[in-house]
């Protein structure tokens, strides 16, 4: 079975059984119970850690890996006048969501070729499983102090999934951790959203704030930089990710215009252009709306004075309050007289209590009357007006 996996296209397959994930509830527990969940999870507790209250019949586990690539040939340089943004590895290519479950199915009709009755069920990041417990139990890798499965030959850059079987197979035994005193992952986290090694609080973590669909809180939106979905910072500086380039699936090589694209190009982008590119990927999941705003962000950051025009336009037509609210603290970033003034039209005419706020602060931060200097208003929470949800 190993053997024929390997051939459909899986890069490592191990399996373990359907019995509970009993180290799992007390993590869970104190996950949900203190809000570190990210809202996007499935699943009640004792789903998640008993496979049998979801799957009855469940005897087996198979647990899948494929491999994707980490590194952008011939990537295109970033520059004043045509700043770039960045996707996240994990979203390169097509989306892998259907990939990996096309190659579950071809190995679940291996199986059936050989035992006609079997039952099975396919999960990819679609069911209430931890994919990352069962990968782990099942002897593929071990889970890193990121919080991430870590293979001895892709690092952590693969993708998981699961084939749920009511046969009894025998299970693979455990890997033992690895990753020793080394704390380079903890250490370099953007925003210190690690409360202790392989545990995240989700709602810190940047990936999770590129997905979400209101207002990013002021204290992440300085520090998504240039990502317009995901980030990779604990992976890129993992020890067993140096070097790890597995670029063996065409169905994942990225296009180096749609993981690191032109951010100008994203403001306003229409919808049959959205379905061309990003939404074949796993980045379009969030829809067009939750990418234009990270890349109002984004410019932003770059301080980019050739889109104070687009996000004039923006704060001044958009019909999304999200995107008007974004627009006019981008423009208090960027600065300058066209800046002010758009934001002065906008505060005549704006009617959204979010978007009026932030173009009241964004109006501040460039006349100095707030009585704060631009760190403290940078400081000021916004959680309570985020519209996360």
């Amino acid at each position: 079975m190993k053997a024929a996996a390997r051939a459909i296209g899986l890069d490592a397959v191990g399996v373990t059984t359907a019995d509970p994930f009993h180290e799992l509830r007390p993590i869970l527990e104190e996950y949900y119970g203190r809000g570190y969940d990210s809202g996007f999870e499935k699943g009640t507790i004792d789903e998640r850690v008993d496979p049998r209250r979801t799957m009855p019949w469940a005897q087996s586990i198979i647990a899948a890996a494929m491999a994707y690539p980490s590194k952008l040939k011939n990537a295109p340089k970033s520059v004043p006048g045509a700043r770039r943004g960045f996707i996240a590895r994990s979203a390169w290519g097509r989306d892998y969501h259907g990939v990996l479950r096309e190659r579950l199915e071809a190995l679940l009709a291996w199986i059936r070729e050989r035992v006609p009755s079997v039952r099975g069920e396919i999960l990819v990041d679609t069911g209430v499983l931890s994919d990352r417990a069962v990968a782990a139990r099942a002897g593929i890798g071990w889970i890193g102090k990121n919080g991430l499965l870590i293979t001895p030959d892709y690092g952590s850059f693969v993708y998981l999934g699961e084939l749920v079987l009511d046969l009894p197979l025998p299970p693979d035994a455990p890997m033992e951790d690895r990753c020793g005193s080394c704390t380079k992952c903890l250490d370099a986290c953007p925003t210190s959203a690690f409360i202790r090694p392989g545990a995240l609080d989700s709602k810190k973590c940047l990936s999770y704030h590129t997905q979400t669909k209101g207002m990013v809180p002021l204290p992440y939106r300085e520090k998504l930089g240039s990502r317009l979905y995901g980030c990779d910072t604990c992976q890129v500086v993992c020890p067993y990710n140096r070097g790890v380039d597995a670029d063996h699936h065409p169905e994942f090589r990225p296009d180096p215009e749609v993981v690191k694209p032109l951010i100008m190009p994203l403001i306003g982008l229409s919808k049959k252009a959205f379905v061309e590119t990003f939404a074949k990927t796993a980045a379009g999941w969030r829809g067009k709306r939750t990418l234009e705003r990270n890349a109002i962000i984004a410019l932003a950051h770059h301080r980019a004075p050739e889109a104070v025009p687009v996000l004039a336009e923006r704060l001044a037509l958009d019909p999304r309050p999200v995107i008007r609210g974004t627009a006019a603290w981008a423009l208090g970033k960027i600065g300058g007289e066209a800046a002010k003034s758009a934001l002065e039209a906008a505060r005549a005419r704006e009617r959204d209590p979010m978007v009026r706020e932030e173009i009241e602060a964004a109006l501040a931060r460039l006349s100095g009357a707030s009585g704060r200097s631009g760190a403290e208003e940078e400081r000021r929470p916004a959680n309570d007006r985020s519209g996360i949800g």
